[in-house]
């Protein structure tokens, strides 16, 4: 009897077992992290170099285009609610005033309502004010620290004629007066300076030609009317070529000098400029 009793009673055991297996994965699905909003103390900055003593932006008569909803909702900010949506409000409405002071905003973790209207729903923001997100800041620096870089190992690689071409974009006629080590200085600087701009001279394959009008100009060789229509030689004043309209004229020069034409008056400059 006893060897019967342990074999009815087996079953059951194993039939808790396999309830708890299943049931199992349930659980753990129920907790997955979800992502939330995270309670923090934030900071926010109006835009500009301005900083006034007080600065007001709206706390009422706001909307914001809910995608679920497919409404505007009005926003409103109430110490006294729960929420920024007055549709979701509940009592009385006591409004409450957002005020820069010294041209930055604190506002603690408690205050949870007034950071997402901050943050999330307000139209002003990014236009009259900006959060303090110091890893945003970071990966900004990043980059321009990058752009650097990238452009001071160009400028250090560039010949001297480049360096002059593209110097001359930059500060004009000057560049003629400065020595091979003062171009190479100022062109680092303007590298260091103006990363973006150095890069987009050194891959314009105008640069060169623009440049080389310039030069011409310079020398007396061409001359650029007064209306800035029209180059001629500085010799006899005959027309070489007319200034297409809304074009600049070194850079209409240089798209001229590639022309049949073009490049034969490019190698008759060039013989008297050397």
């Amino acid at each position: 009897m006893a060897k019967k009793k342990t074999e009815a009673t087996e079953p059951q055991v194993n039939m808790v077992e396999e309830t708890a297996t299943v049931k199992q994965p349930e659980i753990r699905e129920r907790i997955k992290p979800t992502n939330e909003w995270e309670i923090k103390d934030r900071i926010y900055y109006l835009k500009g170099n301005k900083k006034p003593i007080s600065r007001s932006i709206k706390s009422t008569n706001i909307y914001w285009f809910d995608k679920e909803k497919g409404y505007e909702r009005e926003l409103k900010y109430c110490e006294n609610q729960k929420t920024n949506f007055v549709d979701e409000m509940k009592g009385d409405q006591r409004l409450a005033h957002i005020i820069f002071r010294g041209g930055s905003l604190f506002v603690p973790k408690e205050k949870t309502v007034l950071q997402k209207l901050l943050s999330i729903y307000h139209p002003h923001k990014g236009i009259l004010y900006y959060e303090f997100v110091p890893q945003q800041i970071a990966a900004e620096e990043i980059d321009v620290l990058n752009i650097q870089v990238d452009a001071l190992m160009a400028a250090r690689q560039v010949d001297i004629d480049m360096a002059e071409a593209i110097m001359r974009a930059e500060v004009g006629s000057k560049v003629s007066d400065l020595s091979s080590k003062e171009l190479r200085r100022d062109l680092l600087v303007f590298a260091r300076n103006n990363p973006k701009l150095f890069l987009e001279l050194a891959d314009d394959e105008n640069v060169m030609l623009r440049n080389f009008g310039i030069r011409a100009v310079e020398a007396g060789i061409l001359r650029l009317s007064s209306d800035q229509r029209n180059f001629l030689w500085g010799s006899n004043g005959r027309k070489i070529m007319t200034v297409p309209f809304d074009e600049h004229p070194y850079t209409a020069l240089a798209h001229w000098f590639k022309t049949d034409e073009g490049m034969e008056i490019y190698t008759n400059i060039e013989k008297r400029l050397n």
